[in-house]
């Protein structure tokens, strides 16, 4: 489908993203970018490994991030179960972990076709609802998985499990605390650049006019159903990876990380960051990630003006920090 067949009402919508943005905002962007792989690199060499953890927990809930973007800014589905599959991926780690099998070759396939499939199982059901339907819906399913991993005793229940080895890659060692960033940086750039190829793919196009006006697609015959449950299945799966990255960042699973609040924090770094855009996900973790940590260190009760400060953005900055960005390269 070229952008001439479609209505001219959803033209507007269907201008391709850019990978960097345009401009000199594409050198911030890129500024940014190169600052996440740096920081982490100088806080190696320094011995510091509380920033280099810090900024490969950055790195893990950006890749989480990205893929609610897919169905959130580009598909138009607000998803507040997305953290289940955060928890599906770290128990597809954990599980073969206590019963012996450490090979990151079975942790990560695993990880990322578990949630994948948990999410064509729920997103079959869930897509047939709309609006705030489909927001509890989703909630329904992903508590339902928080209660099941909850109630396993054998690994763990309530009071979580112990990741006591790093999956092994064999020739890679990821016990390595710079090997690891690297992996995961690796990961995010991956998904990030598959993210750009789908929404600027045909099957994006689609995908974004179905959040402009699904009504006019189907009209065009399109099956909106298919596409927005094949994109449900690819931000699911790739969010079940960035589980299996924290389980072996964490050294610890448990079942709170698939609670409705994660999935709301998942859904904070999106609008922070820009929904919609390329790059916005990874703004959003880093200032919702930064922001927590900065206010935690002055008072208990940082959660009060952390959300103010979050509202307030969400009311006044259009587009997010990648929306600021660009604006304010352009003036």
């Amino acid at each position: 489908m070229s952008v001439q067949e479609v209505p001219k009402n959803l033209k507007p919508h269907l201008q391709a993203p850019s990978l960097f943005g345009f401009g000199q905002g594409k050198l911030v962007t890129i500024l940014i970018m190169a600052l996440l792989f740096m920081l982490p690199m100088i806080a190696w060499w320094m011995g510091n490994k509380f920033y280099l953890d810090f900024s490969v927990r950055i790195i893990c809930l950006a890749i989480a991030a990205v893929s609610l973007n897919l169905i959130l800014g580009f598909g138009g589905l607000v998803s507040f179960g997305h953290a289940a599959f955060i928890g599906i991926g770290a128990y597809a780690v954990g599980i073969p972990a206590y019963h012996g099998y450490e090979s990151a070759w079975l942790h990560f396939p695993l990880a990322v076709g578990l949630a994948g499939l948990f999410a064509l199982v729920t997103g079959a059901i869930s897509l047939r609802t709309k609006g705030v339907y489909f927001i509890m819906i989703t909630m329904a399913f992903a508590q339902m998985a928080y209660y099941f991993f909850l109630s396993l005793e054998e690994y763990g229940g309530d009071d979580g499990m112990t990741l006591w080895s790093r999956s092994d890659f064999g020739l890679i060692n990821i016990s390595d605390g710079l090997t690891f960033f690297l992996l995961c940086y690796s990961v995010l750039a991956i998904c990030i650049y598959l993210t750009f190829r789908i929404v600027n793919s045909r099957f994006g196009m689609v995908l974004r006019g179905c959040n402009s006006n699904e009504p006019r697609m189907k009209a065009l015959g399109y099956n909106t159903y298919l596409y927005r449950l094949t994109a449900y299945v690819i931000s699911g799966a790739m969010c079940g990876l960035a589980g299996a990255l924290i389980a072996n960042l964490q050294d610890f699973i448990t079942a709170d990380t698939m609670t409705w609040t994660r999935s709301g924090e998942l859904m904070f770094m999106v609008i922070l960051g820009g929904a919609g855009s390329i790059f916005g996900p990874v703004f959003g973790a880093v200032a919702f990630l930064l922001i927590e940590e900065v206010l935690s260190a002055f008072t208990i009760y940082w959660a009060l003006p952390f959300g103010i400060l979050l509202i307030l953005s969400v009311l006044f900055i259009k587009g997010g920090v990648n929306g600021l960005i660009l604006r304010g390269w352009k003036s």
